[in-house]
């Protein structure tokens, strides 16, 4: 396990390399981000924001999409895997945003992970991009980086990594150094051929 030292180079650096780091994923209300965080599971932001500018332009509202025969968001979402099961938690997103929170998308961390397709990663995704509320939510791209960098170990989960990287980091920092982190293991630290033999970080890497 690193000490909070190491993780201030392992920050700087990654603050260095992305310093305006932010979600990539396009969204223009609150409820579409929540959707469109849901969709990105096992894709990538690139392939969920090219259905979403579709989606979102012919069902405009959350009353269009609670109305849309899911074959209709089937068909515009049918290039993502899972697609079929994602139409699903669309309707089910929206359905409970309003009938049970009237309208708005809640902040509160448990009430998130009742919608439909929504995990403590998404969840804290939506609230730092919609509520800026510090929280760093940990991805596949974040998980690979502590392995290698010794934040972690193989056996810990997600919340594992999350709890470990919250105690070394400033809670003012959590949601800069979340952009940074995914970027980084996004653009350069990438899971094939990752950009090593350019990476300062080589003398504290375990990979």
């Amino acid at each position: 396990m690193i000490n909070k030292e190491k993780m201030q180079i392992i920050s700087n650096y990654v603050d260095s390399l992305f310093p305006n780091a932010k979600c990539e994923l396009f969204y223009n209300k609150d409820y579409e981000l929540a959707i469109a965080v849901m969709l990105s599971a096992q894709t990538t932001d690139k392939a969920v924001n090219a259905v979403t500018y579709t989606l979102f332009k012919d069902f405009p509202t959350l009353e269009a999409l609670e109305n849309a025969p899911i074959e209709e968001i089937e068909n515009r979402i049918k290039r993502l895997g899972l697609y079929k099961n994602k139409a699903a938690n669309i309707k089910g997103i929206v359905h409970k945003i309003i009938t049970v929170f009237n309208g708005e998308l809640p902040s509160d961390k448990n009430l998130l992970q009742t919608l439909p397709g929504i995990g403590n990663k998404s969840a804290g995704v939506i609230r730092i991009e919609v509520f800026k509320i510090p929280d760093l939510p940990v991805d596949t791209h974040i998980i690979r980086i502590s392995n290698r960098l010794g934040i972690a170990n193989s056996k810990d989960e997600p919340i594992d990594i999350e709890r470990k990287l919250k105690k070394l980091i400033p809670e003012s920092h959590w949601i800069k150094t979340h952009h940074q982190l995914i970027h980084f293991g996004r653009y350069f630290c990438s899971a094939r051929s990752p950009k090593c033999e350019q990476c300062q970080l080589r003398n504290i890497c375990n990979y």
